[in-house]
């Protein structure tokens, strides 16, 4: 508190007491100024009234440091000093080097202007015309390489297509397989009826019974020469799986470890299976020398005498013959039949599990008779009875019928239908959707009658897009990628029409709509086909219901 005195009118003085409020706050720098002569500072006033406090947010916003910035007074000078001198009454300076400068022509703004957008007209030419030309030299490059692909693919088809003949003329020249078979006989019935519908174009009367017996009988001699090739082959086949039956039993355990090797493993059993495989094979060979065949008629024989049986001895009792024989010098011409019958005999030894082990797991016929009832069934036309795996069940079937060797012979007989190609493109059907995995069905309910039905009925055997009718270079994709195959969501194009439309995404864009309308009116067809098949219901009434679910949507 301070107190001091006030001058009132009546000339006198009184004292009051005047309460100062200290500042609690640092005063801001408002500026001011400094006596050079004193030193003496003066700074600019300030109101006392306290300033609104602002809230504390816990960091700092304002500082001098950032908002100040620190003055330095320095003097600086050129490195090398230079100065300009004129000539004057006590001085000459040479003229020597100087330069006459005119002025040039004066133009104006726009005419600058001007000038600029010309020089860039003729810049702009000479970019267009270097970008045209390498645009130009690179649609060359593209078209030459683009051309040079498609005859490279060209050829590659052409070559596939002539191994493909070459592969198919080699089959029906040296048939070994059933399929080679049927395109023997499916190619003889196709002859055939060319033959009879020239006859019955060409001749009548007494000429024409002359031409059909001659054809009838010219048909006979060719069944028989097919029939000869087909016992060469079936003894070859024969002997081919019994050698493939004794490289299993000889197959030592193979396992996968960790780090991905395979690991072998030969047991007592697969050492006796190789041990029966060698001596096999060694009893098999032909033209050795009559030594060779004796050590190896002795090896056989002490192999056998290990186990007595009525087997063992009638193989023995065989080999002893053989010797006899062999020392008599009689032609080996009159011992094919004594051989033969060894040959039997041993693979009937070998086939015993007591005498070979390994050979349980692999036989078809079980050794416990009861299991014989079991997925066993009798066929009408042979009258005998087979496991389940011999009877081909076509999906419109309600009972078992004839097995396959009758249902081949039936068709060698009548029919003579060649299903190599629609086996073909069934099993790369079932491989593209295996690949899908999304638990599709419907393919492996479809046999190859009914593959042959929809290729040939419905899509008329040819593509739908290009009507390429031949049948190696079709193949059956999706319709609708996004739903499981079926015969109503599908269609037969070429292998190179089935990549691109496996690509596209929405087929309504991509199709016209009379396309579109065509293959609707195909699929319409196999349903109506399908629907008889009692498989092919269920599956037939989720598709309705998924199609009505989506048109609703």
């Amino acid at each position: 508190y301070f107190g001091t005195s006030l001058l009132t009118d009546s000339n006198s003085f009184q004292d009051v007491v005047v309460a100062i409020e200290r500042p609690t706050y640092k005063k801001p720098f408002l500026g001011g100024f400094r006596n050079v002569s004193t030193g003496v500072e003066f700074h600019n006033a300030g109101s006392q009234t306290k300033p609104k406090k602002r809230p504390d947010k816990g960091i700092q916003l304002f500082c001098r440091e950032t908002q100040t910035a620190v003055e330095k007074n320095t003097q600086q000078q050129t490195r090398n000093t230079t100065s300009t001198q004129m000539t004057k009454i006590d001085l000459y300076v040479s003229n020597a080097t100087d330069k006459l400068i005119t002025p040039g022509k004066f133009f104006t703004a726009e005419e600058y202007h001007k000038r600029r957008l010309e020089a860039v007209i003729v810049l702009q030419k000479y970019f267009r015309r270097w970008y045209a030309a390498n645009l130009v030299q690179n649609l060359k490059v593209q078209k030459r390489l683009r051309l040079a692909r498609e005859a490279l693919e060209e050829l590659q088809k052409r070559r596939e297509k002539e191994e493909k003949l070459r592969r198919e003329y080699e089959k029906k020249l040296n048939p070994k397989t059933k399929e080679d078979f049927e395109l023997l006989y499916h190619d003889l019935e196709l002859w055939m009826q060319e033959e009879t519908e020239r006859i019955n174009r060409t001749l009548t009367g007494a000429k024409r019974k002359a031409a059909l017996c001659a054809l009838l009988e010219e048909e006979t001699e060719l069944i028989a020469c097919i029939g000869m090739h087909k016992l060469n082959a079936n003894m070859e086949n024969q002997q081919k799986a019994i050698l493939h039956f004794l490289g299993k039993c000889a197959q030592p355990r193979m396992w996968k470890a960790f780090d991905g090797k395979i690991t072998e493993m030969d047991t007592q059993n697969s050492l006796r299976g190789k041990e029966l495989l060698e001596i096999y094979r060694s009893i098999n060979t032909k033209d050795i020398p009559k030594d060779e065949r004796i050590s190896v008629l002795l090896t056989l024989k002490w192999t056998v005498k290990e186990h007595e049986c009525n087997l063992t001895q009638e193989i023995v009792a065989l080999i002893d013959r053989e010797i006899d024989l062999i020392s008599r010098e009689v032609k080996e011409c009159n011992l094919e039949g004594l051989r033969k019958r060894i040959c039997t005999l041993f693979l009937q030894y070998i086939k015993i599990p007591e005498f070979n082990p390994q050979v349980a797991g692999l036989l078809k016929v079980p050794q416990d008779p009861l299991k014989l009832y079991k997925n066993t069934y009798l066929c009408p036309s042979c009258e005998k009875h087979l496991p389940a795996t011999e009877f081909p069940i076509p999906a419109s079937s309600h009972t078992i019928g004839k097995c396959r060797s009758c249902y081949q012979l039936d068709n060698e007989a009548r029919q003579r239908e060649a299903y190599f190609k629609y086996r073909l493109i069934l099993e790369s059907l079932r491989k593209s959707e295996v690949d899908y995995q999304d638990d599709s069905k419907i393919v492996f309910l479809v046999q190859l009658p009914d593959m042959q039905y929809l290729i040939e009925n419905i899509w008329n055997s040819r593509s739908a897009l290009s009507a390429c009718n031949d049948l190696y270079d079709l193949v059956m994709v999706r319709w609708d990628k996004q739903h499981e195959w079926s015969p109503w969501n599908t269609i037969l194009l070429t292998k190179e029409e089935a990549d691109a439309h496996l690509k596209l995404c929405n087929l309504q864009k991509t199709y016209e709509a009379p396309f579109i309308c065509k293959i609707e009116q195909k699929h319409i067809r196999a349903k109506s086909y399908f629907s008889r098949i009692p498989a092919m219901a269920s599956f037939l009434h989720r598709s309705n219901n998924q199609s009505n679910a989506n048109s609703y949507k």
